[in-house]
């Protein structure tokens, strides 16, 4: 309590049932002349994107759009908005979606004020300026890309995800609007949702959690405990949606401010080689990983476990532990999410990515130290589904 915190989160936050009229609001007070608009085709294909187009128009605003983005987006996606931005004259950035188009869009904003190529600024707030403006529009429960100073963009030159953790990128205005996550898949859904619960638990469990943090996972926690199988299941469920919402939004102010941990140096590398969705590799990866940590950091996962409407009374810390390890495993069981056997992983590859994975950025952040040898026997844990 006595250290000094710097804390990052979008100046202006909507979150709830509605949220993107706001919007409306606030897209003629800004006075931008053309806004670059970062999507994916999905979003296209499904509507979502002429919803947001409409509110252009009515403000009176130029735009145009760009809806390259893919789930592990690439540098050339990055460069190729940036030639698109440049092209236009656009002065502000609008982005919509999960954490792909986010992660494009808040590159963008870096390299339009500051320059130079996207592999320029992995690592550690790297840029000088601040980016483009840029307003978020959030479409799934689970990255929390749209509040956080973190983005990660694919080199597929050298099969590594570079991260960045830069206060420059954070967007101006986020917006998580429930009625926009109802056409998500359900296998998505589930994807997420883990994604989302991976952030809490890191964030909670890491090195750099304090108060506020710890306040702000075990909440998240509680909420998708509460509404994540709903959410999946039923998914015009607007009230399960709405803390699945809450829930993302919470847990990436928790993480952007605590860190988060291997669960996501391990996740990373199989984005990467494999192209496996982000939020899928989490969810195949966070039990084994938090099985790991529990050991040696027992003390903090009985409150998950209770977070998770789990009954620990006369328990040890070693066995409440245990009981929030189960519910993970449960939560991937009820999910269908699938085995790491199951996936493009190959095993032989164990070793190399664990090499890559002690050089991310997030495994500084992690509760237990670790070497690559820990890295490959998670890995390998997973692959046999054996803690």
């Amino acid at each position: 309590m006595k250290n000094v915190r710097r804390m990052y989160w979008p100046e202006l936050n909507f979150v709830g049932p509605g949220a993107i009229k706001e919007l409306e609001k606030e897209i003629p007070k800004k006075g931008w002349k053309k806004i670059l608009f970062v999507t994916d085709k999905p979003l296209v294909k499904l509507g979502m994107v002429a919803k947001i187009e409409a509110i252009f128009k009515t403000a009176g605003v130029a735009y145009v759009i760009y809806d390259e983005s893919v789930p592990n987006p690439t540098m050339k996606n990055v460069h190729d908005g940036v030639d698109l931005l440049k092209k236009e004259g656009c002065d502000a950035i609008v982005s919509l979606g999960g954490g792909s188009p986010q992660d494009v869009a808040k590159a963008i904003s870096v390299l339009a004020t500051n320059g130079g190529k996207i592999g320029d600024y992995e690592g550690i707030e790297l840029s000088k300026k601040p980016g483009l403006p840029l307003i978020a529009i959030n479409t799934t429960a689970g990255t929390a890309s749209e509040v956080t100073i973190n983005y990660v963009i694919t080199d597929e030159v050298r099969k590594i995800k570079m991260v960045m953790v830069d206060p420059h990128c954070l967007p101006k205005i986020s917006i998580n609007d429930p009625e926009l996550m109802t056409s998500i898949p359900k296998s998505v859904t589930a994807a997420t949702g883990l994604d989302a619960l991976t952030h809490a638990v890191e964030s909670y469990v890491a090195q750099g959690a304090f108060c506020l943090s710890d306040a702000l996972s075990l909440a998240s926690i509680k909420l998708i405990g509460e509404s994540l199988e709903d959410a999946t299941n039923e998914g015009t469920n607007i009230e399960a949606r709405s803390k699945m919402a809450w829930a993302s939004y919470i847990a990436g102010l928790s993480f952007s401010n605590a860190g988060l941990g291997i669960v996501h140096s391990l996740a990373h590398q199989l984005g990467s080689e494999y192209d496996l969705p982000h939020g899928v590799a989490n969810a195949i990866l966070m039990p084994y990983v938090e099985a790991f940590n529990a050991e040696t950091h027992p003390e903090k996962f009985g409150a998950i476990a209770v977070a998770l409407g789990k009954d620990i009374s006369g328990k040890s810390a070693k066995e409440a532990a245990k009981v929030a390890i189960d519910a993970f495993f449960e939560f991937a069981e009820k999910l269908e999410i699938p085995a790491l056997k199951d996936t493009a992983f190959n095993p032989k590859d164990a070793r190399r990515l664990a090499e890559q994975a002690i050089k991310d950025a997030c495994t500084g952040a992690n509760p237990r130290i670790v070497t690559v040898d820990d890295l490959e026997k998670v890995y390998m844990s997973a692959y046999n589904q054996k803690v």
